[in-house]
């Protein structure tokens, strides 16, 4: 791509900062360094055909997202098919995919990474007919991530509030996990899909996950007592479990991590899901599936060394 021609797509809703201050920035930087630039909102709908339309018919070259999780997989969900890159100014709740990227969380930094950065193709992923860039799930989290989407404050305060909350109401789901070369049947409290290492906020539940490795991570939170429960998650969020075999123990295991490009699971009691972190209608099967390279994403040049 030549001369740089750049949207600002602004969530005004996502996160907890203001928005004005981000907007004066971006037009202040945008002019110093003489870019073509203009700035819209995102859709609450989701609809982005009148902005694929303006991309095409300017030859836009970059996408750049102000706002959460939820509206990266918004956006690029209606619009990874186009010639664009795409950047990211974190302002959501949990900012995961930016954090795995290596994205600075403070706003002026991961403005300057948009003008420096480099862009390399990332991996993403399909639940049914859903997209997911991030992170996907069934069970306790989701049930987090549903009542956090009804909570009257957003912010790390908020969801930590409600996962305490759902976690004392916790009950396992049941759950059939079917592979390539095995199936097998779950009580499990939860099962994360991950493309990025962790939820957001610095909390990485698949430590070996990577958003350019062509696999997904699955992790498998299996019925134990609820005075095991923390214990095995700070295992697993530290690093200590190694990534495992399917072998005849599984049972005897708590968690249960390994990885493949694809899964199907059957939700056998209807599990609530989220993806993203936002909360999706469920269903009694899932089939997915990684997509390789799937989009351009500007990250600090490091990260592809």
């Amino acid at each position: 791509m030549s001369e740089r021609k750049i949207i600002y797509l602004i969530n005004p809703i996502s996160g907890t900062r203001k928005k004005d201050k981000i907007r004066k920035m971006i037009e202040r930087e945008s002019k110093s360094r003489g870019i073509y630039f203009s700035i819209v909102s995102t859709k609450a709908n989701g609809d982005y055909e009148e902005l694929r339309d303006l991309v095409i018919q300017q030859s836009i070259t970059d996408i750049i997202l102000v706002g959460g999780d939820g509206t990266v997989n918004q956006v690029v969900s209606a619009l990874r098919d186009l010639q664009v890159r795409f950047g990211i100014i974190p302002v959501g709740s949990g900012n995961g995919l930016a954090r795995a990227a290596g994205i600075p969380i403070q706003a002026e930094a991961a403005l300057s990474l948009v003008f420096e950065g480099t862009s390399s193709r990332v991996d993403a992923f399909m639940v049914n007919n859903r997209f997911s860039c991030m992170l996907s799930g069934l069970g306790l989290d989701a049930s987090v991530a549903h009542e956090f989407a009804n909570a009257s404050r957003r912010g790390l305060i908020s969801y930590t509030q409600q996962s305490i909350v759902q976690f004392f109401k916790a009950q396992p789901y049941q759950f059939e996990i079917v592979l390539d070369q095995v199936s097998f049947f779950t009580d499990a409290f939860f099962i994360s899909i991950a493309n990025s290492n962790q939820f957001g906020n610095q909390f990485t539940i698949a430590p070996q996950a990577s958003i350019r490795d062509g696999l997904l991570d699955i992790v498998i939170v299996q019925k134990m007592s609820k005075a095991k429960l923390p214990f095995a998650m700070l295992k697993q969020i530290r690093g200590n479990n190694r990534l495992q075999e399917l072998v005849a123990d599984m049972s005897q295991k708590n968690i249960i991590y390994f990885q493949t490009p694809s899964i199907t699971i059957r939700n056998l009691k209807l599990a609530p899901l989220h993806i993203d972190g936002e909360p999706a209608e469920t269903a009694p099967s899932f089939d997915i599936h990684l997509i390789k390279d799937c989009f351009e994403l500007i990250q600090p040049t490091e990260k592809f060394t």
